[in-house]
């Protein structure tokens, strides 16, 4: 059994295990409610059941038991003059307006990437959520901070929360496009943590349960797509990772809505550069940067220079390229996103690299290193990182040094499970041996970079 499929089977068990405790802890509290309801109304259980039920299935409500019907739970409420969402929830219309009305404000938060405001704003509303006992807020709050955590680098926290969402969205109570909301943030998490199979498998289901919904998802599956394509990318499955986007952009641009455009012509733009497409590549980021621009996002804005910058230096504007790449390292770092930053960075320091500049490309190279830390979301770039320095120290002629970056790089390569990225450390690691002139070593390093790329396609 693959790894892919053993997590799957593994997680659905535990998601069932998790809903039908649920449904039976939610069934005794509905049961509780009703019981203590009917005594201070004064009424037994045969009154209470009228001519509409028998006292035995009153009695197998309180007792948890079995669980009634939406319209079953409105006329008990009828019956015993109260709210029936105090009934079911044990919450009133208005308390949960109140805490609908506050998740609203942490979910604009959220939209408007205020991400330490949004996250105290979720961590502040939690215990009310909780109260409420209603599982589509319950879910909503944890869907929401799970995203705020994944931007900061917490990427297993927000597994955590997310596969809490995802056995609460499994119940009845839920559209098939809420349900395909959630997998579709696990799949972004996974990706993260570069469980690319993993990710997939769940953009996949996430796709399919969306498409099947009667409710308009355009943009949740623009957005599904998207990310697909990043993950057929990662693979460098490139014409799977193109299909994709071209799909993203069809919904996206019927959908009229800005920053889903945005990000989708920012994936493009992505795509076209991996293929060599670079002017097509650099009309995409250009209409992406006008969006940002639009919906001041000063965040994707900066990433969106970095994009702008490699393109620019691969069309032979070496300058112009490192003011793009400039500004988009000022800009990540007024946000306080080190992360983006550090990729600007190592921008900065590969231009360097290929136009001659080595001592420059070393200490942009350890300044984005630097930047990155130990992020777990982050070994794609700590491995490019490593190989900038280790290149920039063997044209120097330090060779043990550029043996030490060579290897950091591989297991940050490693971690990832991409042989098409470790081919990449084996190239380095040959061109070391080269220049040490262990020409056998080397050779063995070539066959073996050669062979990983043998499983990739293009």
């Amino acid at each position: 059994m693959s790894s892919t499929t053993q997590y799957v089977t593994d997680s659905t068990a535990t998601r069932q295990q998790q809903q039908r405790l649920s449904a039976a802890q939610a069934g005794l509290r509905l049961g509780e409610r009703l019981r203590q309801l009917r005594v201070a109304a004064g009424m037994t259980q045969t009154d209470l059941a009228g001519e509409r039920f028998s006292k035995e299935y009153v009695s197998q409500i309180e007792r948890g038991k079995t669980r009634p019907t939406p319209e079953t739970i409105q006329w008990l409420a009828q019956r015993l003059g109260v709210d029936a969402g105090f009934l079911a929830n044990g919450v009133s219309a208005d308390e949960r307006g109140r805490v609908d009305a506050a998740l609203a404000r942490a979910d604009a938060l959220l939209e408007a990437r205020r991400n330490d405001e949004a996250l105290e704003e979720y961590e502040r509303i939690r215990p009310a959520v909780l109260a409420t006992g209603v599982p589509e807020l319950e879910a909503r709050a944890l869907s929401g901070e799970a995203t705020v955590r994944m931007r900061g680098g917490e990427v297993r926290e927000a597994i955590g929360l997310l596969e809490r969402a995802r056995a609460l969205s499994e119940s009845t109570a839920f559209s098939d496009v809420e349900r395909a909301d959630v997998l579709f943030r696990l799949g972004v998490a996974r990706f993260k943590l570069n469980s690319v199979q993993t990710a997939i498998a769940l953009f996949d289901e996430a796709l399919k349960v969306a498409e099947r919904s009667e409710i308009p998802s355009d943009q949740l599956r623009s957005n599904i797509l998207a990310w697909r394509s990043r993950c057929y990318a990662r693979r460098r499955d490139l014409e799977a990772a193109r299909e994709d986007v071209e799909r993203a952009l069809e919904l996206a641009e019927s959908l009229n809505d800005t920053r889903t455009a945005a990000d989708v012509y920012f994936q493009a733009s992505i795509i076209a550069d991996r293929e060599g497409h670079w002017v097509l590549a650099r009309s995409y980021a250009e209409r992406a940067k006008a969006a940002y621009e639009e919906l001041s996002d000063r965040g994707n804005l900066g990433r969106l220079l970095n994009n702008l910058g490699g393109i620019n230096f691969l069309l032979g504007h070496p300058d112009d390229a490192l003011a793009f790449l400039k500004d988009a390292v000022r800009i990540a770092l007024e946000v306080g996103n080190d992360a983006e930053a550090a990729h600007a960075v190592n921008g900065v320091a590969q231009v360097h690299l290929r136009t001659g500049d080595v001592a420059r490309a070393e200490e942009q190279a350890r300044y984005a290193l630097k930047l990155l830390g130990n992020r777990v979301d982050e070994m794609h770039e700590i491995g490019n990182a490593q190989l900038v320095l280790g290149r920039a120290l063997l044209e120097q002629d330090r060779l043990d040094e550029a043996e030490e970056a060579f290897n950091a790089g591989e297991r940050a390569y490693d971690q990832m499970s991409s042989g098409s990225h470790r081919a990449e450390a084996w190239v380095a690691q040959g061109d070391l041996a080269a220049r040490r002139g262990d020409d056998r070593t080397a050779a063995r390093l070539y066959r073996q970079a050669a062979d990983a790329l043998q499983d990739v396609r293009f």
